[in-house]
């Protein structure tokens, strides 16, 4: 077999738009797993939110949670965290204040944005990844700009008007590299399967980088194939036609 790990993202990808998992595309994916395929979850989301859907497909496979800053082993045993440092968060929520953007970020105790965060908080959490949203184009390139100028961080998105961080080097590339190497797989036996900037890196280092019909122009551009949206079970068309050709 050519490809022997299926690196997924979920949002805009293996979920649908209303954030399902749909009959067809399980299907597809129980049949890869059955034919000795590793199905790897490659998630913006926190473990808490990517669980339940490895936990539906019936995965007992690595996991890469928070676009890499969490490997799991499996879905009970993590493997790496790659935590970003309270400086880093401190200049972010100030930047968030300074530009009044709504923010939030993940740590390893839970989800913090302006309805829950308090004073300490920096200090007392260990965190994993900071965001904004930002509707507004010319306010989001300016946070964008303010971001590159403080360093060491990984800059995408998960849609078109947010802004996701992650500790420099830490992107769903480097959080495959890492389950390949508890695989003894290879980086051209994977397979990788996004729609958004954050799963640029992946699809650019994978051995397949697959986008879906729905994803950036930056994500196809730089893709080896497009295949249907994640409405029309694009992640079946590419275990159909690639993995178990």
């Amino acid at each position: 077999m050519k490809y022997r790990l299926l690196a997924l993202d979920m949002d805009g990808t293996l979920l649908t738009d209303n954030h399902q998992i749909s009959s067809e595309t399980a299907k597809w994916i129980r049949k890869a797993a059955e034919a000795g395929v590793h199905v790897c979850l490659s998630t913006g989301r926190s473990y808490d939110e990517a669980a339940p859907f490895g936990e539906e497909l019936g995965l007992d496979t690595p996991m890469i949670t928070v676009n890499g800053s969490e490997v799991w082993k499996n879905p009970h045993e993590l493997y790496h965290r790659e935590l970003l440092g309270q400086e880093l968060i401190a200049q972010m929520y100030r930047l968030s204040r300074d530009k009044k953007v709504w923010f939030w970020a993940y740590s390893v105790e839970g989800l913090y944005n302006e309805h829950n965060w308090y004073d300490g908080a920096i200090q007392e959490k260990q965190w994993l990844k900071f965001g904004y949203n930002v509707s507004d184009d010319q306010l989001r390139h300016e946070v964008l700009m303010e971001l590159q100028n403080i360093g060491g961080l990984e800059i995408t998105n998960s849609t078109p008007w947010n802004i996701e961080v992650n500790p420099q080097g830490i992107n769903k590339a480097s959080g495959i590299r890492t389950v390949c190497g508890l695989l003894g797989i290879d980086m051209s036996e994977t397979v990788a399967v996004g729609d958004s900037l954050n799963d640029l890196a992946a699809i650019q280092a994978a051995g397949l980088g697959v986008a879906m019909e729905n994803a950036q122009l930056a994500v196809k551009e730089n893709a080896d194939y497009v295949t249907s949206s994640n409405n029309d079970d694009g992640i079946a068309e590419v275990i159909r036609k690639f993995i178990l050709a």
